[in-house]
């Protein structure tokens, strides 16, 4: 089962392209991974679904990668952590309801 099925089975149809961007950045190691992040983050914190969805993301690939490759899960802990701690400081009303609702 895809990321993007697994997510239509319970609900949440994707809306960004994040999942494929750091599946290709997986492949390329952490630097990768963190520029990814940089970007996206960067580009797109001011629009609170597609942060919510970056989380979102960011949270499935550490359990994709908590057995398999330990140093990439602990970025992407890292990475979460960061992103959603952000989100919870600056996201306020219908905005963080959303958060909150889609992430629960």
């Amino acid at each position: 089962m895809t990321f993007r099925e697994f997510m239509q089975e319970n609900g949440y149809e994707l809306k960004t392209t994040f999942w494929d961007d750091f599946t290709i950045a997986d492949r390329f190691g952490e630097n990768a991974v963190q520029d990814t992040y940089n970007r996206a983050f960067a580009e797109w914190k001011g629009n609170y679904i597609y942060l919510t969805e970056l989380v979102l993301v960011l949270n499935h690939k550490i359990w994709q990668h908590h057995k398999s490759n330990e140093s990439l899960a602990r970025l992407y802990d890292k990475l979460w952590r960061e992103c959603d701690t952000w989100a919870m400081d600056n996201l306020q009303g219908e905005e963080l309801e959303y958060f909150v609702q889609t992430l629960d």
